[in-house]
């Protein structure tokens, strides 16, 4: 017996007539939790690497930048170029979905890097910026999981149709039930990951080993998002890539794998990167 929901409005509150998203709102949520946990674990006096509030301050900014535009051109690139060649305002209409995790992750990386390197940290680039990709990874598993609910607000990436009992209907729509596969996602991407990911930091030594976290991240949430692209829905404009079920997602996630297994191998082998 499948599960009726009544559909919910995308649309939280307004302000003055202006629209709220519950999209958004998972963002800016993501965005302070993220800033105010990071500026703790950077302040503390046996942190990694030390931030001040200042350096917090441009970090934000980097980090916003870089999910934002990442997130969004690589939506555009792995999963729906050809309709923003054909719409190319569209690329601006972040409201209306379209982001992907994937892109996200390179542009987060890419302003970490611009970040460092702008403040010229002592110790070099590449380390500094895998030790702030460290701390950074024990906080992202809660923006993945924020995001992922948005997503079911929004009826958006839905999973495949199911006999299950777990199978959601929304009331007024297509009568067939799918799995909540953004329900799973926020489960494993978001809830589990942060669990394991904050007991490696607070209750292990691997933070000691630059880089370690980042590559543990990367491995678990690859293995999550596979697991979780069997119930998924495959984008209707891509499908299958193959004829025995890869999805873009799969994929994708296979290449995060084998990034974060290499840095980890460095990460505990030399104690450096």
């Amino acid at each position: 017996m499948a599960i009726v929901i009544n559909p919910i409005s995308p649309v939280a509150f307004s302000i003055f007539g202006l629209p709220v998203r519950w999209y958004a709102l998972a963002y800016i949520t993501a965005f302070f939790f993220g800033f105010y946990f990071m500026k703790d674990l950077t302040s503390r006096k046996d942190a990694e690497i030390q931030l001040s509030s200042k350096q917090m301050d441009d970090l934000l900014t980097y980090f916003v930048l870089g999910v934002i535009i990442g997130g969004r051109l690589g939506y555009i690139l792995f999963y729906n170029f050809n309709m923003f060649l054909h719409n190319p305002l569209e690329i601006f209409a972040v409201w209306h979905g379209g982001m992907s995790f994937h892109g996200g992750f390179i542009g987060v990386i890419v302003a970490t890097v611009l970040y460092v390197m702008s403040q010229k940290f002592s110790g070099g680039t590449v380390k500094n910026s895998f030790k702030i990709l460290d701390v950074l990874s024990v906080l992202t598993p809660v923006g993945l999981g924020l995001g992922r609910i948005a997503n079911f607000i929004n009826m958006e990436v839905m999973g495949r149709e199911t006999t299950s009992a777990f199978g959601v209907v929304f009331a007024g729509g297509q009568y067939f039930p799918r799995h909540p596969s953004p329900i799973y996602e926020a489960t494993l991407e978001g809830l589990v990951l942060f669990i394991i990911m904050w007991l490696l930091y607070s209750r292990t030594n691997i933070r000691k080993y630059t880089g370690a976290l980042s590559g543990v991240f990367c491995m678990l949430y690859a293995i999550f998002r596979i697991i979780c692209e069997q119930f998924r829905e495959p984008d209707s404009q891509i499908g299958f890539l193959t004829s025995w079920g890869l999805t873009m997602g799969q994929l994708l996630s296979v290449c995060v794998f084998l990034i974060g297994l290499t840095v980890f191998g460095c990460a505990i082998r030399k104690n450096k990167i």
